[in-house]
């Protein structure tokens, strides 16, 4: 929803649309699919999920206008994806033996690396590279799944847990503003 969203605010027509939301939906678990080198990549296994996510920006384009009302509603639900697809990123990185490090970065990659597309293709800074905790969350959700894991946990428990704790600390994040400190660039003189 936010990638279609995004084009609908830069004007894009029903192919740009689509596509910024495809990119969104899609782009987390395709960048660590190549990266893992796990072929074929899951939308192209699981053509559905395509299906899936044209028909979402499509309905998002019809429905964009009355979602203003429900922007928290919209923030949850993102916010439940980041640490879904975080874990669902681990699950596949643990399904090939990866190192457990590994696992935690195919999970955060997973997490956001749809988002940072999305950015990057609609010229602005990516929010994973600002001070929003949004990266910080996948990377807790990862840590904390994979260490459920190391403990013997049961896997659903763990998925469970995960998928709780990642939620909660997202939520608390956005209701309490904490972002992590950032570097004023302009107080750093002569290095550009």
């Amino acid at each position: 929803m936010s990638g279609a969203i995004m084009g609908m605010r830069r004007g894009m027509d029903l192919f740009g649309i689509c596509l910024l939301g495809t990119v969104t939906a899609l782009g987390g678990g395709t960048a660590r699919d190549v990266l893992l080198g796990h072929y074929p990549v899951g939308w192209i296994a699981h053509p559905e999920y395509l299906t899936f996510t044209i028909g979402a920006a499509i309905v998002t384009g019809f429905i964009a206008r009355h979602l203003h009302h429900l922007r928290m509603v919209f923030l949850l639900v993102d916010g439940l994806g980041l640490v879904a697809f975080t874990v669902i990123g681990c699950d596949v990185a643990m399904g090939m033996g990866a190192h457990p490090s590994i696992v935690v970065l195919a999970g955060v990659i997973t997490g956001i690396f749809g988002g940072l597309m999305r950015d990057v293709l609609c010229n602005q800074v990516p929010m994973v590279l600002q001070r929003e905790l949004y990266a910080t969350v996948a990377l807790f959700t990862g840590v904390f799944y994979v260490g459920m894991l190391w403990l013997e946990i049961n896997t659903t428990l763990a998925t469970l847990a995960a998928l709780g704790c990642g939620f909660l600390f997202r939520v608390l994040a956005m209701t309490f503003h904490w972002k992590l400190p950032d570097f004023n660039g302009k107080e750093i003189r002569g290095l550009d």
